[in-house]
């Protein structure tokens, strides 16, 4: 955006606590790292409100068949990808259920497209191309909290009637300017070690608060059982040995007996566990979970009153 002062940007400013870090030996310049993003937890703690406000928003897309959209650019728009990307195998989430949507379009995970971020139009093109409809949530990402590409993208999803957040590292953000009403996250993390660096604290930040969205609003909608992963897609090794570690925790069960009851299920952990817990057939658990609006605990309970 035109005539900015740059340099009075948080995220901008000069660290006075590691202008020498590069006379330093190895432990001296990691430690000097590790003492920074010691301050992020708290930078975040103050955003928490926010944060949950727009959990929530997200959660009640998900009830109304809407979706989570992060959009964003650089480090910010890569942590939103890498997000939505990990969603689907987690939580079972279908495709296109949370979206992250990068300036430069997805080559720019890996190489940085020049000028992306300074559109004010390119990202209402992204969102234009997805269809809006006033159940989605956006939210848009910027360290800088003044990307024009994430300004514009939810001057758009706004206009489109959707609900908007913000996550930004600065105080009094652009973007926090256009979030729904209590949905501006700002967890401000201050110079970085290595001045305008923001893939360090601020990423750590921004990670952290992709993470709490993501998994509280998958939370809220049912897709865990206590603490327990029971939407996730046994699609490798390690996943299918998790899947037979939640049946044997949540069934109280042996293994043997998990293994059966994940086959007999089709590989679908939270009909196994109704499965087990009540006595049930397959059909009959997958039917107590329709009922219950896939939710473990209201399965169980009215399989076990039946």
């Amino acid at each position: 955006m035109p005539n900015e002062n740059f340099s009075a940007l948080e995220t901008e400013r000069v660290n006075p606590d590691t202008k020498n870090i590069d006379t330093l030996p190895p432990q001296g310049i990691v430690s000097l790292i590790h003492a920074a993003d010691r301050t992020v937890a708290d930078a975040v703690n103050a955003a928490l409100p926010a944060v949950a406000a727009i959990a929530a928003s997200a959660a009640d897309s998900f009830a109304a068949d809407g979706r989570l959209i992060y959009l964003g650019a650089g480090t910010s728009g890569r942590l939103g990808v890498l997000d939505a990307v990990e969603c689907r195998p987690t939580f079972g989430a279908p495709d296109g259920m949370v979206i992250g949507l990068l300036a430069g379009g997805i080559n720019a995970m890996f190489r940085a497209v020049e000028g992306a971020e300074d559109s004010l139009t390119l990202a209402a093109e992204d969102l234009a191309a997805l269809r809006l409809t006033k159940d989605d949530t956006v939210v848009g990402i910027a360290a800088s909290g003044r990307t024009p590409y994430v300004v514009g993208g939810l001057q758009y999803a706004r206009a489109s009637g959707c609900r908007t957040g913000s996550v930004a590292c600065t105080p009094n953000a652009a973007i926090s300017a256009l979030a729904s009403p209590g949905m501006a996250a700002e967890a401000v993390t201050g110079p970085e070690v290595i001045a305008g660096s923001t893939r360090m604290k601020a990423g750590t930040a921004t990670k952290m608060i992709l993470n709490m969205i993501s998994t509280t609003a998958f939370i809220l909608s049912g897709k865990t059982w206590g603490n327990l992963m029971v939407d996730v897609r046994a699609t490798n090794e390690k996943l299918v040995a998790r899947a037979l570690r939640i049946l044997v925790t949540g069934v109280g069960c042996g293994e043997d007996e998990a293994k059966r009851l994940l086959a007999a299920s089709g590989g679908e952990v939270k009909t196994a566990l109704v499965m087990g817990l009540c006595g049930v057939s397959k059909s009959a658990a997958e039917t107590l979970l329709a009922a219950s609006d896939g939710r473990v605990a209201r399965a169980v309970e009215a399989g076990i009153r039946a």
